[in-house]
């Protein structure tokens, strides 16, 4: 079975974008194409990695799991998600690299579903957007121990998927940047169903009409309708320019203040983030979904 594993990271709309597949559950299952909902897998996970502290998984655990996940359906690909795969808010972020129990949990993941044929989907996000939120229920005290011990100039996404690749080379990655996924949102659920470029799906504005006023949406879709012919990068831009003018600016602002953070502190991480993402770009086995 083609299994998609989609690990967050955490505050990039993870649970919107299951919202998003779920709404095509009836469409992709004619395709063989499994959406479970997360109540079923996310506990049963827990628990197997639970018991692999203590021993190796029976031949049988795997047969087992996916039969309570389907509950008897049948599927060639099913599309597991769940933000907490790599660790939950806490360990986003420790002993300097982002979720260092990723590789870990990947090879796990790899146990369990020996013989399956494994795909990970995780977003990224700008450092200067991602700390404050993944820090966010941490003291004041406890921020700024973390945050003192932070090397800022070695902390970089591609490292976490660098590793993820060694010890899972076979798993091919997608990732995609936070900031962008409310213009390419129908390209990474496509990507997750394994659909082809323009195929037709259900939700695929879900991530803009969360941002955009109720009359902007309206008058999107209305230039869309009149103009069916546009290519995606055409859509992009009429998006933006959308986006320019019907914005909700209290949906799109992030909080950003950490100790001893300033202007120059996040403009500097953004910039170390930019060379980061035109890096993953160039990784071997990475799939980067951009604009």
């Amino acid at each position: 079975m083609k299994i998609i594993l989609h690990a967050g990271a955490h505050n990039t709309e993870g649970d919107r974008l299951l919202r998003s597949l779920l709404r095509n559950t009836e469409d992709f299952a004619a395709q063989g194409i499994a959406v479970p909902g997360p109540g079923r897998y996310r506990p049963l996970l827990n628990d197997a990695f639970e018991a692999m502290e203590s021993a190796a998984p029976s031949r049988e655990a795997r047969d087992v799991l996916i039969d309570a996940i389907l509950d008897e359906s049948q599927a060639k690909r099913m599309i597991l998600s769940n933000p907490n795969l790599f660790g939950h808010p806490g360990k986003a972020v420790g002993d300097g690299e982002f979720y260092p129990l990723a590789a870990f949990r990947l090879h796990q993941l790899e146990t369990i579903f020996a013989g399956d044929d494994l795909e990970l989907f995780i977003a990224i996000s700008n450092p200067a957007l991602f700390l404050p939120s993944a820090l966010a229920n941490f003291g004041a005290a406890r921020k700024r121990e973390i945050v003192s011990a932070m090397d800022l100039e070695a902390l970089r996404w591609s490292d976490m998927l660098k590793s993820l690749r060694e010890v899972a080379p076979e798993v091919p990655i997608t990732t995609w940047c936070a900031e962008d996924a409310p213009f390419i949102w129908p390209d990474i659920i496509r990507a997750m169903a394994g659909l082809p470029p323009g195929r037709k799906i259900v939700g695929g504005f879900d991530l803009l009409g969360q941002i955009m006023s109720r009359d902007g949406m309206r008058r999107f879709r209305a230039y869309l309708a009149d103009h069916p012919d546009m290519t995606e990068p055409q859509k992009r831009r009429v998006m933006a320019a959308f986006l320019s003018k019907f914005a909700l600016e209290d949906q799109i602002e992030e909080e950003l203040d950490l100790p001893g953070w300033n202007d120059a502190t996040i403009e500097h991480l953004t910039s170390l983030y930019e060379a980061d993402v035109a890096r993953i770009g160039a990784m071997p086995g990475v799939r980067l979904i951009a604009p």
